[in-house]
């Protein structure tokens, strides 16, 4: 006897479809890649014993920028600025474009 398997009625849909539906997918996307940037340029300057001070030193910027920089919720961040900061902590910035996965989607039977 082979029994028939029935969808979980309790099975939301993905996350990323509620995100984009309620219009809100690209700015939670945006913020969290920022708040990995600065999670990762302060882990590198803690790891290099840098100072706030030094590191905007590094930069040639001043230390608000850096602050800037630094801040998770701020979103407005230029490339050259990031790549002054990343540079000031011996990285590198690698930045690329991949497709959208393409979601499959199974009917329930």
């Amino acid at each position: 006897m082979v029994k028939a398997i029935k969808a979980n009625p309790h099975r939301g849909s993905d996350f990323d479809d509620f995100l984009k539906e309620d219009g809100i997918f690209e700015l939670v996307q945006a913020r969290a890649l920022k708040r990995a940037l600065a999670e990762q340029l302060e882990d590198a300057m803690l790891s290099g014993n840098l100072s706030k001070v030094l590191m905007a030193q590094r930069m040639a910027t001043s230390r608000s920028q850096l602050d800037r920089v630094l801040d998770p919720s701020n979103l407005s961040i230029q490339l050259d600025t990031l790549i002054k900061a990343a540079g000031a902590v011996g990285r590198t910035v690698e930045i690329r474009l991949k497709p959208q996965a393409k979601r499959v989607r199974t009917s329930a039977a």
